[in-house]
């Protein structure tokens, strides 16, 4: 059986503690916020995910995201009606302390990403394919001005996303979802238009400066190798490039000499 019963009960559980307890929207728009956990257990589900995994990506935002003046959802609660595998898998993505600044609670985060098992890995993929995804078709639309709704600049937003993203690929390299994940970090490239990106152009080098396993760093979304391990050499008659395997920035620029 695929539309399991535990799965039934997760989508009634979270349409209930999102819609008809917290009454929530998605951040800045007239969107029921129940529409981001399905559309994480659907991602998870074509992804080949176990079925505590989908229904942990169905509940995953229950409690971080549940205001206590209005019947929030308890881990305890949690447990009992799915078991301690889907609570484990839900409190391994959800920030702790809201208190903290954003810059600290983001920083935290991806701290506790590059300790996270496998499962855990494939939640936090779809949830971060969801939210990024949702981002860029918001841009596409609205431009600029989708980021005001965000607590920090768009740079920084962006720069978050890209450093989830590559520390989950580096983490766990046969993810199904990698491939969907660095296609997203292009589209999130392609909308940094300004700051960050353009004060770190690619730096520029001459051929005999030049080694296929000098080491490298991105410092978009912090993927570091080498020349040879990015495979993203470009050549053209007289220079080649190497770009970011995950997030697509141009990191360094070979100037071949007169004569090749």
């Amino acid at each position: 059986m695929i539309y399991t019963k535990k799965i039934k009960d997760a989508i009634r559980f979270s349409i209930k503690t999102h819609e008809v307890y917290q009454k929530q929207k998605r951040k800045g728009k007239d969107i029921p916020y129940i529409t981001h956990p399905i559309t994480v257990g659907l991602i998870l589900s074509r992804a080949g995910a176990d079925e505590d995994v989908v229904v942990a990506g169905i509940l995953h935002d229950t409690i971080e995201d549940s205001v206590e003046e209005k019947k929030p959802a308890m881990p305890e609660r949690i447990e009992e009606r799915f078991g301690k595998k889907v609570l484990d898998l839900v409190m391994s993505i959800t920030e702790k302390n809201k208190e903290l600044s954003w810059e600290e609670r983001k920083k935290e985060a991806l701290k506790h990403i590059k300790t996270f098992s496998h499962e855990s890995l494939l939640l936090k993929s779809a949830d971060v394919i969801s939210n990024a995804s949702e981002t860029i078709t918001d841009y596409e639309k609205n431009g600029e001005d989708i980021f005001l709704k965000f607590n920090a600049p768009k740079e920084k937003i962006i720069e978050n996303y890209l450093k989830v993203i590559n520390t989950i690929i580096e983490r766990w390299q046969e993810n199904p979802l990698n491939e969907d994940l660095k296609y997203l970090a292009y589209g999130l490239r392609s909308i940094q238009k300004t700051g960050f990106i353009f004060n770190n152009p690619a730096k520029i080098i001459k051929y005999k400066d030049y080694d296929e396993k000098m080491l490298i760093e991105c410092l978009i979304c912090g993927w570091k190798g080498t020349p040879k391990s990015s495979g993203t050499i470009e050549d053209y008659d007289d220079l080649f490039d190497v770009s970011c395997p995950n997030c697509g920035k141009m990191l360094i620029i070979v100037g071949y000499p007169l004569v090749k």
